[in-house]
């Protein structure tokens, strides 16, 4: 056994040593993070007064995850050039969220005094069910998510390292729990700043070092003439296209819909901040997945035999493809991209349990007891992912997909339309969610629904749903929302101070 463990450590001991390195700057920003934090707002959106650079990054490592570099670029070893409408696609929902949603989603929430998205869909709607409703849906889909995280990491880890999956499950979880426990939200973004700017380096690495391999940019043509290549080309060739598109949708919409990512509109100091953090984090969108997405298909020239297993695409390209110092960076980059992604997640996963849960039915606790709990559910939600990681219950990309059709069928009626028409109430909310996720869970019971992928008619009649209800029930907005509601954005800005 110690010879096996030595021996292991004598061949990587680059990628340990890299590894080493990133862990002294987690144990470095969750010290900071620690430092600054004064009570919850700082714990759980950064005080508000966080700057757009930093944000926009952490915007785009909060999202690109090993679900990016694994699952989103392996995808198209299977479906093909159809799955490159992923790039443009990210630029459109990037910008959808930052234009359409950040701006009025800041100046809510500081006005309302709201830390987490449940409770401003409380506040805005002036319901504690929906407010309930709404924490116990993030969580759900939240473990769904973390769950393909976690499997991403392992599978690199196991293939690379040879450490076995279940022990790389563990040694993630007791890294990622810890820092995130200590430094809270501040400790957060600053690691996903750094993160991120790594993240892009190995965009670039992975790009470059496969296309050599494959034989230079004009080899993903010659996947045409291999067996089964023609149908990477076609329209529906390697995937139904409604599916391609439903699943793409389901990935992105979370820019917009998904609380780990609204948790830094919380956080932005000003319009000047949100103006950056736009420009950044979709340039970085665009131009990082240019380089990943293509990748799959590039690799059926390095492995034309086939790979049973899309996720299975990055690891083996790592394995046999690279250098050793530049496969030692790379591996390092995603799980750096694994852990930018978990730490959100469990940040806003404990924080919706303790002020949406445990507090709505315990009101009245200390500032202090809050910020105990909050550490313990993030030591409690990482744990439970941790079992269910150990046997995942599917791929990384579907458990990503149906992580966003939840989130997307259910919050993008009460977000998007609670924060630019005035009415509302929290009938209309509880109708919504359970209409979408009623829709989500029977779909493909419906003989011809494999045609259509769930998401598109779930977010289509929970809509149609919250606006139905909203019409003919009592308008819930409190004199707050109707104000904010009033203003126009330049006079929203103005409220705010930068």
């Amino acid at each position: 056994m110690i010879d096996t463990v030595l021996g292991n450590l004598r061949e990587y001991w680059l990628v340990y040593s890299l590894l080493a390195l990133y862990t002294v700057m987690l144990a470095h920003h969750a010290w900071t993070g620690k430092r600054e934090t004064k009570g919850l707002t700082d714990y759980y959106v950064g005080g508000r007064n966080m700057g757009g650079w930093v944000i926009g990054l952490s915007f785009f490592a909060t999202y690109a995850s090993t679900n990016s570099f694994v699952g989103f670029s392996g995808q198209t070893y299977d479906w093909g050039v159809p799955w490159m409408l992923f790039v443009p696609a990210s630029v459109a929902l990037s910008l959808f969220a930052w234009l359409i949603i950040a701006p009025r989603l800041r100046s809510f929430t500081r006005a309302m005094d709201s830390l987490t998205i449940p409770d401003f869909i409380g506040f805005r709607f002036d319901s504690t069910p929906a407010r309930v409703f709404a924490a116990l849906i993030l969580i759900a889909a939240s473990f769904f998510y973390m769950t393909a995280v976690f499997k991403g990491i392992g599978n690199l880890l196991e293939v690379f390292l040879e450490i076995p999956y279940k022990l790389s499950i563990v040694i993630v979880f007791f890294v990622v729990m810890l820092y995130t426990m200590i430094g809270g939200f501040i400790s957060v973004v600053k690691t996903d700043s750094v993160q991120g700017v790594v993240m892009i380096m190995a965009a670039i690495l992975l790009f470059t070092g496969t296309v050599n391999a494959a034989g230079g940019l004009n080899a993903i043509f010659e996947v045409r003439s291999q067996a089964g290549g023609e149908a990477l080309f076609t329209w529906g060739g390697g995937v139904a296209i409604p599916v391609l598109l439903g699943t793409m949708f389901a990935a992105l919409i979370k820019f917009a819909v998904e609380p780990r990512q609204l948790a830094r509109f919380f956080a932005l100091k000003g319009d000047k901040a949100i103006r950056t953090g736009m420009l950044v984090s979709t340039i970085t969108f665009g131009f990082v997945f240019s380089l990943l997405i293509p990748i799959g298909l590039y690799a059926r020239r390095i492995f034309p035999d086939g790979l049973g297993d899309t996720d299975l695409v990055i690891p083996n390209l790592l394995s046999q493809v690279f250098g050793q110092g530049t496969a030692a960076f790379l591996l390092v980059a995603m799980v750096a991209a694994a852990m930018s992604s978990l730490d959100s997640v469990l940040l806003v996963l404990a924080s919706t349990a303790e002020r949406d849960i445990v507090s709505v039915i315990k009101p009245g606790r200390s500032e202090k007891d809050q910020m105990f709990w909050t550490k313990g559910w993030v030591a409690l939600f990482a744990f439970i992912t941790m079992l269910i990681s150990l046997n995942p219950p599917g791929g990384i990309v579907t458990l990503t997909a149906f992580s966003g059709s939840l989130y997307g069928a259910c919050f993008f009626p009460a977000i998007v339309f609670g924060l630019h028409w005035q009415r509302g109430s929290g009938s209309a909310v509880m109708t919504s969610f359970g209409t979408g996720i009623v829709t989500l869970l029977t779909w493909d019971f419906i003989p011809g629904s494999e045609v259509v992928h769930e998401v598109f008619p779930a977010m289509l009649l929970s809509t149609v749903a919250y606006a139905g209800i909203s019409l003919v029930t009592r308008d819930s907005a409190s004199n707050t929302v109707v104000t904010l509601m009033k203003n126009s954005s330049h006079s929203l800005r103005n409220q705010a101070p930068e």
